[in-house]
């Protein structure tokens, strides 16, 4: 009687350890990083965000952050602009625009037309390289505020990237999303949508403290990598690596190793 019972409870013990190995894969939560803009001429790019949206000179030269750096953790999200003389619009792209939050929107939108934006709808306009920004007004936080994304199936790319890179499930302004530290990722329905390689918002970025243990933890998920990591850091100390989401959602992953920021405590 008493090995039976014994039988039993290894038994369940095994169906409470299989039942928890998915809340322990989504509950890894990676920082939100970049947001990687395809333009035509990068240093014009950068001087209109850094001028027109509130921006601050990031970490190195050419990227734009909308927070000061503190010193320790989160690390400032950054605009990182990538040179592309054929990018396409983001609208029409799986990554469809992102997104600031200010303190009046009309008057911002307003400015924004001003510097060359292209209005399309309340709190909404175009920058001159084809990306989609949206205006909300959100209080306490300011500055860089979401990322929207439109797929096919909205519950299954929030499962995703649950348990790829965690997050908080939540809602912004009324719809799906998943909040890392400061920033929201934004999930809609949408058909059609092209992969964001190619498009103005070329692809999102996030940051593991260890390329190398979350990148194999990823891969034991069945992510699929388009480029490997790379086994040194690059000239900004980095070490990068490429992944994709469902729908063709492109995504950097990189570790500040020897960089100044790689160095921030915690």
């Amino acid at each position: 009687m008493l090995r039976r019972l014994q039988r039993i409870s290894f038994g369940l013990l095994l169906v409470v350890l299989a039942g928890v190995q998915p809340s322990a894969q989504s509950a890894r939560n990676l920082p939100y990083d970049h947001i990687h803009l395809a333009v035509a001429d990068p240093d014009k790019a950068y001087a209109w965000y850094l001028n027109n949206l509130d921006g601050q000179a990031g970490e190195n030269p050419g990227r734009v952050m909308f927070e000061p750096y503190a010193g320790r953790r989160p690390l400032p999200v950054l605009i990182i602009f990538l040179r592309s003389a054929d990018a396409k619009t983001s609208d029409g792209g799986v990554i469809d625009s992102i997104g600031f939050s200010v303190s009046d929107v009309a008057a911002k939108q307003k400015a924004l037309e001003a510097a060359g934006a292209k209005a399309v709808a309340p709190g909404v306009v175009v920058d001159p390289w084809g990306t989609k920004i949206e205006l909300v007004n959100d209080v306490p936080g300011r500055g860089f505020h979401h990322v929207t994304l439109r797929v096919e199936n909205p519950d299954e790319t929030i499962r995703w990237f649950t348990s790829a890179f965690g997050g908080q499930r939540t809602k912004s302004g009324g719809r799906d999303a998943l909040r890392y530290g400061r920033t929201y990722l934004i999930v809609t329905k949408g058909t059609g949508t092209a992969p964001s390689q190619g498009r103005s918002i070329d692809h999102l970025g996030f940051a593991p403290r260890d390329m190398n243990a979350d990148a194999a933890a990823l891969k034991m998920q069945g992510v699929k990598f388009t480029s490997e990591a790379a086994p040194m850091p690059n000239q900004f100390g980095h070490r990068t690596a490429y992944v994709e989401a469902p729908g063709g959602i492109r995504i950097e992953l990189v570790e500040h190793t020897t960089c100044a920021w790689g160095k921030t405590p915690e």
